[in-house]
């Protein structure tokens, strides 16, 4: 394909999988679960965080941490005490623990607190998407906390491809247009987005030569990005559907 050709391939992969059917197959059904506005930041940051492994894992530990919260997770995170969170005693995703959930949801109350939520943290001025990330790192680990808690947010200023975290900007910034995404936050541009580079969507790029890099890092992220951006300007990650649906659902 050249590449005009294989823009009109995904973008049509893109408009195909960006529909309900997505949402059907795909963590963000846990922050679709509710209607508040911070309720599905929340619900979406920590279903994000354990973003990687089996999808029914994920879905069932996501569905875990929204039943200890009571359904109401703004709620939670604003007025829980100390002895709420031995509620999460005995949780556990991978390498993601109750230690490390219970400092979430203390640092999460700082933030709704102190630093205008979550879309008050990430909406600092003009600076880039990744910087954005490194900065609500900083914030995010104020309190005192364990070290081994730090890994479950990736820094892009250590060369991670910040999936995640991405994959959540994407969730809270994109248009609510197909019903997908939600576009809550409004002070932060698509076009300023990163793709969440993964497995699926970093092995289709590569196969369609839109990456070359074999890691998927900080430097596969940006180079990626270029690509897209070429394709889309104002919506590049957009493509995530395209990449990953082919690579998730077609084998490609």
């Amino acid at each position: 394909m050249n590449k005009q050709e294989l823009k009109s391939f995904l973008d049509f992969k893109s408009q195909h999988y960006e529909s309900e059917f997505f949402i059907a197959h795909d963590p963000i059904q846990i922050p679709h679960q509710f209607s508040k506005k911070e309720d599905i930041e929340i619900a979406g940051f920590l279903t994000a965080t354990i973003a990687w492994g089996n999808r029914v894992s994920i879905l069932k530990s996501a569905e875990k941490m929204m039943d200890i919260m009571e359904g109401a997770p703004h709620d939670f995170v604003l007025h829980h005490k100390t002895k709420d969170l031995n509620n999460f005693r005995g949780f556990v995703h991978r390498t993601f623990n109750e230690e490390d959930i219970q400092y979430f949801i203390r640092s999460l109350s700082n933030i709704y607190k102190h630093h205008g939520g979550l879309e008050g943290v990430f909406s600092d001025g003009e600076i880039q998407i990744q910087e954005r990330i490194h900065r609500f790192k900083q914030i995010f680990f104020k309190l005192n906390h364990l070290p081994r808690t730090q890994k479950h947010v990736s820094d892009p200023f250590r060369g991670s491809a910040a999936k995640r975290i991405n994959m959540f900007l994407r969730w809270m910034v994109r248009s609510n247009e197909k019903g997908v995404d939600f576009g809550l936050w409004k002070k932060i541009s698509p076009s300023m987005l990163s793709i969440p580079l993964d497995v699926h969507t970093g092995n289709v790029a590569r196969k369609l030569k839109l990456l070359k890099r074999k890691q998927n890092d900080a430097k596969a992220l940006q180079s990626l990005d270029l690509s897209l951006r070429k394709f889309d300007p104002d919506d590049p990650v957009k493509y995530d559907f395209a990449l990953f649906g082919l690579g998730a659902f077609e084998k490609f």
